[in-house]
C-alpha cells in the first residue's frame, strides 16, 4: 500500500513539473509578444515624437508673434493715453490760468 501511494505521488509530481514547465513555456511566448509589442509602440513614438517637435516649434513662434503684436498695441495705447493726458493736463492749467 506504502508502494503505490508512493508511485501516485511521484506520478502526481511528475504530472505537475510537466503542467509547470507548459506553463512557464506560454509566459515566455506571451512575454516575447509583449516585447514586440512595445518595440513596435516606442518606433510609432518615436515616429511621432518629430511631428510633435514641429508642433512645438510651431507654437513657439506663433507665441513670439502674438507677443511681438500684442506689445506693439498696447505701446500704442500708453502713447495715445499720454498723449489725452497731456492734452487734459494743458486744458486743466489753461483754466486755471483764465
Amino acid at each position: 500500500m506504502n508502494e503505490t501511494l508512493l508511485l501516485a505521488i511521484y506520478l502526481l509530481l511528475i504530472v505537475l513539473i510537466i503542467l509547470a514547465i507548459a506553463v512557464l513555456i506560454r509566459v515566455l511566448l506571451t512575454l516575447n509578444k509583449v516585447d514586440e509589442l512595445i518595440d513596435d509602440v516606442t518606433t510609432k513614438v518615436k515616429s511621432l515624437d518629430k511631428l510633435f517637435n514641429v508642433i512645438n516649434f510651431a507654437n513657439d513662434r506663433i507665441s513670439m508673434l502674438s507677443e511681438a503684436v500684442i506689445g506693439f498695441v498696447t505701446g500704442g495705447f500708453r502713447k495715445l493715453t499720454k498723449a489725452l493726458n497731456k492734452n487734459k493736463e494743458r486744458e486743466m492749467e489753461e483754466d486755471i490760468d483764465e
